[in-house]
């Protein structure tokens, strides 16, 4: 029996965006629709997104990018993987997602690139 994993999903969020809100939802979407998948297959998936966005929102962040935006995004993303088992790597190119990826290598954390490899999790 496999053992359920925390699986933190990095992909672009603001990557080829420049920053148009519509886009950074396509690019949000893309992940949750990862996110559901990977809870398919028995794991408990995660973003980074769902914890930093209402912090973000909470220390009064004015836009993506300001000085709020850079102490909480990434940083908060960094350390939730301290907390995960893995960390599946989605879409193109992304400089915080490569971060995130570099993170999990650093932590010893498994690393996928694609959905096909985390083993299914029978309940």
């Amino acid at each position: 029996m496999n053992a359920q994993m925390m699986i933190l999903i990095a992909g672009p969020y603001r990557s080829g965006t420049n920053d148009d809100p519509v886009l950074i939802q396509r690019n949000v979407d893309a992940m949750e629709d990862m996110a559901l998948a990977a809870f398919r297959r028995g794991h408990l998936p995660v973003l980074g997104e769902w914890f930093a966005l209402p912090l973000l929102k909470h220390a009064d962040s004015k836009k993506i990018g300001d000085a709020v935006f850079d102490e909480l995004f990434h940083p908060i993303a960094r350390e939730l993987i301290g907390k995960c088992d893995a960390v599946l790597r989605i879409g193109g190119s992304s400089a915080g997602a490569d971060d995130m990826v570099a993170t999990g290598e650093r932590l010893g954390k498994r690393i996928f690139r694609d959905l096909s490899e985390i083993p299914e999790r029978r309940r």
